[in-house]
């Protein structure tokens, strides 16, 4: 069964005036997947998910939602959608629990318990009558995350969702969008210029450049654009190569002049390939990871010194 795409992008432009924002942008996120959106700062990143959520009109070009064509199936399809784009919003004065009430009433969601599941999923039950103005930036955005899922949305938009967290909330917010992903079956499209955070959720990236994509990979491709590699040396290296070969059916590797190997597959199973060796008689010496990082790809794609961060 071929893959379901969810949105598909033709040559999307959108001009103010003289300034290009996004000039013919087209790309397709398949159901299921979670994508990502790479570039710098004022690339274009936010204009394209504004597009795509009807807050701006497109200057050219297509775009369908779940195969919606015209306006008025666009605005439906939308409905099954939800949008996290710049600072989520939130009455300040108000507790989680009375802004997500608020939202309920407003997109006529009928089961009130849907507020206590959103919280208990972003990790937020046991502040819930808290003021929202005394939540942390990180809890702000887990309770921005909430209010997205309040529909049970089957695409969430999310723009720059870890943009000024400390390391500890950028892990709880990756591992939170991983969650509904897996457990609710979301399709989501996250931006961000943290590329590191990236490559450890993503299973597409869409890498955009002055308002143009320059390029769209599939994880196992960009993984074979960075060349990443498991590095191995053993007492051993031309019997550890028939071994991997025999007992794990590898066949994309590089011997090295001084006979170590060079394994571009089996990068995520150190620990079987180790094993493996050594439970054949050979003697694992030295086993690690190398091969450009999703920054240094980007950087050397674009041949420039943009502002993207690898912490």
């Amino acid at each position: 069964m071929s893959e379901q795409i969810v949105i598909d992008v033709k040559n999307l432009t959108k001009q103010y005036r003289k300034q290009v924002a996004v000039n013919q942008a087209s790309f397709q996120i398949k159901k299921g997947s979670i994508c990502g959106l790479i570039g710098p700062n004022g690339a274009g990143k936010t204009t394209i998910m504004k597009m795509l959520g009807g807050l701006v009109i497109p200057t050219a070009g297509e775009m369908s939602i779940f195969q919606s064509k015209t306006i008025q199936e666009q605005a439906k399809a939308r409905e099954r959608m939800s949008f996290m784009i710049e600072t989520p919003y939130a009455k300040q004065e108000l507790t989680a629990q009375e802004n997500l009430e608020k939202q309920r009433l407003q997109k006529g969601i009928p089961n009130r318990e849907r507020i206590r599941e959103v919280l208990e999923l972003v990790g937020l039950s046991e502040v819930g009558n808290k003021k929202i103005k005394e939540f942390s930036l990180g809890m702000k955005q887990r309770f921005g995350i909430a209010n997205a899922l309040m529909g049970k949305p089957e695409i969430m938009v999310m723009d720059e969702p870890i943009n000024g967290l400390d390391p500890e909330g950028i892990v709880e917010i990756r591992e939170l969008l991983m969650k509904v992903n897996r457990e609710e079956d979301i399709t989501v499209l996250i931006s961000s210029h943290i590329l590191s955070e990236l490559s450890l959720m993503c299973d597409d990236y869409l890498f955009i450049h002055h308002g143009e994509m320059i390029k769209h990979l599939t994880g196992q491709e960009l993984m074979d654009e960075c060349r990443n590699y498991l590095h191995i040396h053993t007492d051993r290296d031309e019997l550890a190569l028939a071994i991997l070969q025999e007992q794990l059916n590898v066949t994309r590797y590089e011997v090295k002049e001084d006979g170590s190997i060079d394994l571009f597959e089996r990068l995520e199973d150190v620990a079987t390939v180790s094993r493996t060796l050594f439970e054949n008689g050979v003697i694992p010496i030295e086993l690690r990871t190398g091969g450009e990082s999703l920054e240094e790809y980007y950087m050397s794609m674009i041949g420039g010194t943009e502002h993207v961060e690898c912490n």
